[in-house]
């Protein structure tokens, strides 16, 4: 016999509803806050949907298919019922503002050059923000939806959920930040992914573009706070090859379709097999050295740069996301927006991306 109570998806369904037509709180940050506060109750590591999925062990085998099947069916409403609550809360807050004043969306912008009603001239796209749209543009047309997630995370979430637990060695290789509670700066966007996982039921297909943040020592190629676009698909019988195609159509689209890549194997404890894709180095031109002898200070002498580590995502990775590995597979990809910037409009310096030297940016 099943060691389960008898209609316990139906109780959390009961407690979730409850809990979600209370009345809103006037405030609009006390009311996201509530809402998040309710993720995490349902949809949380330890939330009751979870809790659930948890019980499948204990079920007649026969039983578990169609109790599996129901639970993530209940996880699928509390998540689109959830989003549709945040939408409502940003919609009074933006109402809110419209109200109070401050924001007036009939004031008229500056023409390009010139000033109109003391007004400064119009600014155009950072390097760095021209690259992001067209990474949401391409991708989008893929089919891809794009996704975001707090900057600020747990260990679960930046870690364990991704196949790297605390003592993993491979930990070491992101150089973290902690805040003094213990909190981490994300130092990847695969966080997102978890996130997305964790609250939808496959087929998956996201981008998920921000900021990260990492220990590293400054040069002409890392910064400590630097911009990442992270992708995921999941879906069933999904192959190297469909990862192939979908990042050398990207790679084709921003830098020409003559450019010369290569994809080789690599580590990363969240897939397998793991790739790293490569770009030809467009400072030395794929030399590794430069006209006058010096070693190219961008690829280090190597006349390759490394522009999207890539590969099919982990079946534990699945596995802590509550997708059945045996039934779903998927690849995930991670590309620094900076780097491609430099490797666009051929900067030799990262840093000088972020120096504020408006003759730098106005060139773009």
């Amino acid at each position: 016999m099943s060691d389960v109570p008898a209609d316990p998806i139906a109780a959390v369904r009961a407690a979730f509803l409850q809990a979600a037509d209370q009345a809103p709180d006037p405030d609009p940050d006390r009311e996201l806050q509530r809402i998040e506060e309710l993720r995490v109750r349902f949809l949380g590591k330890k939330g009751e949907v979870q809790a659930l999925m948890r019980q499948l062990g204990r079920l007649d085998k026969a039983d578990r298919p169609a109790f599996g099947q129901a639970v993530n069916r209940l996880k699928g409403e509390v998540s689109q019922r959830i989003e549709q609550l945040r939408a409502d809360a940003e919609r009074r807050a933006a109402d809110a503002a419209l109200e109070a004043g401050w924001l007036d969306p009939t004031l008229p912008a500056a023409a390009a050059g010139a000033a109109v009603s003391g007004l400064p001239a119009m600014g155009h796209p950072h390097p760095i923000t021209r690259i992001l749209d067209e990474v949401i543009d391409h991708f989008r047309g893929l089919g891809f939806a794009v996704a975001s997630g707090p900057e600020i995370e747990d260990a679960w979430h930046n870690f364990d959920a991704l196949n790297i637990p605390a003592d993993h060695p491979a930990r070491d290789v992101w150089d973290t930040f902690y805040t003094t509670r213990g909190e981490i700066p994300r130092t990847h966007t695969s966080s997102v992914q978890i996130r997305t996982m964790e609250r939808q039921r496959p087929p998956i297909r996201i981008i998920a573009p921000g900021r990260c943040f990492r220990n590293e020592t400054v040069d002409a190629t890392h910064l400590a706070a630097f911009n990442q676009c992270e992708g995921l698909l999941i879906d069933r019988d999904i192959t190297l090859g469909h990862l192939k195609a979908t990042l050398e159509g990207w790679v084709h689209r921003l830098f020409g379709p003559d450019v010369r890549t290569r994809f080789r194997p690599a580590f990363y404890p969240f897939v397998e097999p793991g790739l790293d894709l490569d770009a030809q180095c467009f400072y030395c031109h794929g030399g590794g050295r430069l006209d006058d002898g010096a070693m190219c200070p961008v690829c280090r002498g190597k006349g390759w740069l490394e522009i999207i580590p890539c590969g099919m995502v982990h079946p534990n990775v699945l596995r802590n996301c509550g997708i059945d590995p045996d039934e779903w597979s998927g690849f995930a990809f991670g590309m620094g927006f900076d780097r491609l910037v430099m490797a666009r409009y051929g900067i030799d310096d990262l840093r000088r991306l972020y120096s504020g030297r408006l003759d730098l940016v106005r060139q773009f």
